[in-house]
């Protein structure tokens, strides 16, 4: 990565986060955006201090939110000595320069801080070359006269045109340094798909989800491999992909890169190499996060995301991770506010999920405690099974 293209130092960071009810966002949705940012920041190494919410009947084209509500804000950083303030959602090239201007600060929107964290957790030169393309096709409309530190791939004496600007010449530079991170992706690319051709026959299956909910811990016990798993967001970017055998059927089992809501376009694009696991597979195995309160609202984020990478209805299984950390919250009989998730209980949304999955099959697990960790693995093999000897039917006295 260039220098200055990583934007939140290793040490702890105090920051605030703003957010807008405005359209069909309610108050209840807002404050989950902004825990789910407030998650993000942490990961990324920041410590929340305050949460600034506005109502809007849509963000302000020149400053997202109102002046007053900036000008609280500033007497709020200038008071608590506060070093960053993060946008939950994507802020124009002018709004940012707007609000930088009034507020003085380090200001980041919540595709800028997304992109931090994944530049933070590449490890791979796939997923470090992925993750800096989608950074200067992000930064690119974003320059300013103050973007002086760009590193140069070449001397000074030649690069300018008669007349050429600052400005004018970072653009050109990251333009040019755009299209050599495209051509190595090509190459990284071609390599990948020699590397799957040479998998043999074997089924693939490829975990997904929303980031968080147990994919890499799910890949270990399923493969007894040690894939990193950890309690924080994104905390795999490069796809991890093992030969798993269970009942004498081996197959190919892959974990991929967590989605999230309002996921920059600019790593979907790029990470869409990555993701060819995910288009290959023969089966997907979608995991929620049941004790999560919006998991419906995650597994539609997730199965909107997938439709972008691939089209294609694939065989699914969905797993209920987590039954573990399920808490039931009993109503009033006079409530009469809607029904939430967790007002049912984890039976009730068992028939429920079954029913609403029609053909889909279902399983509730608990990874951490590896509760019903064999049903899921006998439906894994049955789906397997079947794809198996769909394809190669002269096989099937082998299983």
């Amino acid at each position: 990565m260039s220098e200055g293209h990583v934007l939140i130092d290793a040490t702890e960071e105090k920051c605030v986060l703003v957010g807008v009810i405005s359209g069909d966002i309610t108050e209840e949705n807002a404050i989950e955006y902004l825990d789910e940012l407030e998650f993000l920041a942490l990961t990324a190494g920041a410590i929340t201090q305050k949460k600034f919410f506005q109502k809007l009947p849509m963000p302000n084209s020149k400053t997202f939110v109102g002046t007053g509500k900036l000008q609280e804000i500033k007497e709020y950083i200038d008071i608590n000595a506060i070093d960053l303030v993060i946008f939950d959602d994507e802020l124009s090239p002018s709004q940012l320069r707007n609000i930088e201007k009034l507020l003085e600060v380090k200001i980041l929107d919540r595709n800028n801080l997304i992109l931090d964290i994944f530049a933070s957790r590449a490890r791979s030169s796939n997923a470090k070359t992925q993750v800096e393309l989608a950074q200067l096709q992000y930064l690119l409309p974003r320059l300013t006269r103050l973007w002086t530190h760009l590193e140069r791939q070449k001397g000074g004496i030649g690069m300018r045109g008669p007349g050429e600007t600052q400005i004018e010449t970072d653009r050109r530079i990251i333009q040019q340094k755009i299209t050599l991170l495209k051509n190595k992706l090509k190459s990284i690319d071609k390599q990948s798909a020699i590397q799957r051709g040479n998998r043999g026959q074997l089924v693939r299956v490829a975990l997904v989800g929303y980031t968080n909910v147990g994919k890499s811990t799910i890949m270990n016990l399923i493969s007894k491999s040690e894939v990193f798993a950890e309690d924080k967001l994104f905390a795999t970017l490069d796809t991890t992909v093992r030969k798993v055998v269970i009942e004498n059927l081996p197959f190919l089992l892959s974990d991929t890169v967590g989605f999230i809501r309002k996921l920059p376009h600019q790593l979907v694009e790029s990470f869409k190499s990555t993701l060819d696991e995910v288009r290959e597979a023969d089966l997907l195995v979608h995991i929620l996060d049941i004790s999560h309160p919006n998991f419906e609202d995650h597994y539609r984020v997730v199965n909107e995301t997938l439709m972008e990478i691939d089209k294609t209805a694939k065989p699914t299984i969905v797993v209920f991770n987590k039954i573990d950390a399920f808490k039931h919250v009993e109503k009033d009989e006079d409530d009469l506010s809607p029904m939430e998730a967790n007002n049912y209980s984890l039976e009730d949304l068992k028939k429920t999920w079954m029913s609403k999955l029609n053909d889909t099959k279902s399983v509730f697990i608990s990874a951490q405690n590896k509760e019903n960790i064999e049903e899921f693995k006998t439906v894994l093999y049955k789906e397997v099974k079947s794809i198996f000897q769909e394809r190669y039917p002269y096989h099937n006295f082998l299983y």
